[in-house]
């Protein structure tokens, strides 16, 4: 496995419908390092976002989709998605304010 430093793991926020709803009941999505695991995924959390507390992470792997161009046929990149619940006595999370 890589040497994954905690600022490594998280890549970026999942911004959709289904995720902005989500964070009613504190519920976070983020695209996350396709390494990275559920222990990796909660230290980066609490140590990125003060104030946080990490109740527990669901993981998925995401497969590339099928894409062709023309003639060519090819495969988007694969990716793995985090859903980071946090406790109730948790601060929110800031880079989610205001959407």
């Amino acid at each position: 496995m890589a040497n994954i430093q905690y600022y490594d793991v998280i890549l970026k926020p999942v911004i959709t419908e289904k995720s902005m709803a989500a964070m009613t009941e504190k519920n976070y999505t983020f695209m996350v390092h396709p390494d990275a695991n559920k222990t990796m995924i909660k230290e980066a959390v609490e140590k990125m976002f003060a104030g946080t507390k990490v109740a527990r992470v669901n993981t998925m792997n995401l497969r590339g989709k099928p894409r062709r161009r023309g003639m060519t046929v090819g495969k988007t990149a694969a990716a793995k998605k985090a859903i980071v619940q946090l406790t109730e006595d948790s601060a929110d999370i800031e880079i989610f304010e205001g959407l």
